[in-house]
């Protein structure tokens, strides 16, 4: 059994990691309030944008563009946004095994990355990182998102990527956050939007439809991408309370029986003592 100063000095230390979760907890708390709203009020617009240029693409018929038509490349770009700090449970390796436990061939992938954390798990594991953005988890603008959009575009109009995909964690509330797996390009329409434009008439474009795509698409990727982005920080703010609470209630768990270890050690050492008091005066009688 531990001694009474082990147990004490013990106790002190977690009481102390449990100080730091706790302010992390609260800090983590103050930045979700302000990620969520943020995450809240763009949500309905992305999603809108999505539905929009999706039903748009069912509509157009055939359409002999870029960003629309197959590319002949192996290659498929991946963008993964992760955190650069960790103490967020499992927030990042969520994201990562999208990527690993997918049908996806290491050796064909370009990895774009925002958030050290994914940059530094794929290193390791020999992935390519073609190009590194992690400054740009810390405060997501909609110019980010479309410097990373020119980036990885530009490569799939050329034929150097086939596919781009995007890997991130939806925010759906403030415990509940699910890591998603999309493709962006080429566009994948639903079924239901076929059959529903196969009854209807074609889409027309004004100006020709090349031009129209030639801003559409990009548009339509950008809003994409800096909806996963906003989404992304709540959800890693999300996680990172959530896992300092639970550390936070385990240190106080922690500290209760080791007080409870304490007190008996203690009661253990007086009694102790009165027993030998009690001895030694019996032997003196």
């Amino acid at each position: 059994m531990a001694s009474m100063r082990d147990i004490k000095r013990r106790r002190s230390s977690i009481a102390s990691t449990q100080q730091i979760t706790n302010a992390m907890k609260l800090v983590s708390t103050v930045k979700l309030q302000k990620t969520k709203a943020r995450a809240e009020r763009s949500k309905p617009y992305f999603d809108k944008m999505y539905a929009t240029v999706t039903s748009m693409l069912a509509k157009s018929g055939t359409i002999d563009h870029p960003y629309l038509k197959p590319q002949p490349s192996e290659k498929k770009a991946v963008i993964v946004l992760t955190s650069n700090r960790g103490l967020a449970g499992g927030y990042n390796a969520n994201v990562t095994k999208l990527i690993t436990g997918s049908d996806l061939r290491a050796s064909d992938l370009l990895l774009y990355t925002v958030g050290n954390k994914g940059k530094e798990y794929f290193q390791h594991r020999g992935y390519h990182v073609e190009k590194d953005y992690s400054e740009v988890i810390e405060n997501p603008m909609f110019s980010d998102a479309r410097e990373i959009c020119e980036e990885v575009l530009g490569k799939y109009a050329s034929g150097e990527i086939g596919e781009i995909y995007l890997a991130y964690t939806y925010f759906k509330n403030t415990v509940v956050h699910e890591p998603k797996l999309l493709k962006l390009l080429p566009v994948e329409v639903d079924e239901a939007d076929l059959k529903s434009a196969a009854s209807g008439a074609l889409m027309n474009y004004e100006p020709e439809e090349e031009e129209a795509l030639e801003i559409i698409i990009p548009k339509y990727i950008t809003s994409i991408l800096f909806g996963a982005l906003v989404e992304a920080v709540a959800s890693e703010n999300g996680a990172r309370m959530q896992a300092m609470d639970s550390a936070t209630s385990n240190a106080q768990e922690m500290i209760d029986k080791l007080t409870l270890q304490y007190n008996r050690a203690r009661q253990g050492s007086i009694t102790q003592e009165l027993t030998e008091i009690i001895a030694g005066a019996n032997a003196i009688e």
